[in-house]
């Protein structure tokens, strides 16, 4: 049976979730499919008649960035000969697309631009989790405060300072442990909400300069005494002294350290967490192939081989017992992964249970010549 003979474009283009939409040279729309006339309606009918000049007064509406239109992304997919990913708004939404450039047998050349259907359950579900996580922290303050106050000004006649005291600290422990969870999970929609509105991207490229990471590791560790790392409800412990590193002193790489500082922080986070008080961890770094690649190695619970593909998804949890009993959202992997990448970068993991692991990100070696540089953002 000849495949081609059963089936045309038009069926398998209606097949696909993502709307399709493919013009030819004179700008002249050729094919759309079924996604693309649920997402763009009426507005469909306007692409059909104005061709390419309408779909893209449509799709750079609220678009500040003139490298970032849909006309930009036409030329770099033309250029490249790769698909080039771009974003649009509509009714204040943010919908990621591509560009792509098709060259037909006679030799005709042809734009297509698929346009993503939004998905924003990872989102609501973080909005669901910090809803109740801030009204249990507000009932549980407000609990807490009460009880302070009724300590102070009616304590029992057998009670002595010391015991009031002690009382109290409780109850701060617990009020603090809350405004943790809070706090973090503030943080948290932050980064999602860059991710999901495209301006993680825009910050890091307006960030990213030349990092000096022996000297840029020194102060991180130094300021971690600044930094509640891990939940208060964990056993206190100087995870200071379980760091070593071994970081060469002429590595510099091209990065944003405000977003470098956050990736750190929560792979140093899940190795303090996940490994016994005692064992030490580690933070090295060497240059390979035009990257520098930094490695957080601990000697901890490890990830069994079972969960591995679930390490970097949003909130997927191991679920062995010492993972469990630590308190997490199963949030900061998945962040990490779309920043690393945000940054020309990439990030894995080995892991062996019972044994410990290694989580490695590569980011691109600083060069002083600007043609590399820019070469880094296509």
């Amino acid at each position: 049976m000849d495949l081609d003979k059963q089936l045309d474009s038009q069926a398998i283009v209606d097949g696909l979730g993502q709307g399709v939409l493919v013009f030819d040279s004179a700008g002249r729309l050729v094919l759309d499919n079924l996604a693309a006339r649920t997402m763009l309606g009426t507005d469909l009918k306007l692409i059909r008649s104005e061709g390419w000049t309408a779909a893209a007064v449509l799709f750079n509406s609220g678009q500040r960035d003139p490298g970032a239109t849909i006309d930009a992304a036409r030329k770099k997919s033309l250029d490249s000969a790769k698909p080039v990913r771009f974003h649009t708004y509509r009714a204040g939404e943010y919908i990621p697309c591509w560009a792509a450039t098709i060259h037909g047998k006679s030799g005709d050349v042809y734009t297509m631009i698929t346009i993503d259907a939004p998905d924003w359950s990872v989102v609501n579900d973080l909005i669901g989790r910090f809803r109740d996580e801030v009204r249990e922290a507000v009932d549980s303050t407000q609990g807490h405060i009460s009880l302070i106050t009724q300590t102070v000004s009616h304590p029992k006649p057998k009670d002595t300072v010391e015991t009031v005291a002690k009382r109290i600290s409780g109850f701060t422990r617990l009020i603090s442990t809350h405004m943790y969870r809070a706090g973090l999970l503030m943080e948290l929609l932050g980064r999602l909400e860059a991710l999901r509105t495209g301006t993680l991207t825009t910050s890091i490229r307006s960030e990213r300069q030349k990092i000096e990471l022996a000297e840029f590791v020194e102060d991180f560790i130094e300021e971690l005494d600044e930094k509640t790392l891990i939940d208060p409800e964990s056993e206190e412990q100087d995870y200071r002294a379980r760091l070593e590193t071994e970081i060469a002193d002429n590595l510099a790489l091209m990065a944003s350290p405000a977003h470098l500082t956050i990736i750190l922080r929560d792979l140093l986070r899940n190795a303090i967490m996940y490994s016994m008080k005692a064992s030490p961890i580690k933070i090295t770094a060497s240059v390979q192939n035009q990257n520098v690649q930094i490695n957080v190695i601990d000697e901890g619970y490890g990830v069994r081989a079972k969960e591995f593909d679930k390490v970097f998804q949003a909130f997927q949890r191991a679920r062995q017992p010492q993972v469990i009993a630590e308190f997490g959202y199963g949030l900061s992997l998945y962040l990490c992964k779309h920043e690393v990448e945000a940054m020309n970068g990439g990030i894995w993991f080995t892991s062996e249970e019972g044994v410990g692991s290694t989580f490695s990100i590569k980011l691109p070696v600083w060069q002083d010549d600007s043609s590399s540089r820019s070469s880094s953002d296509s």
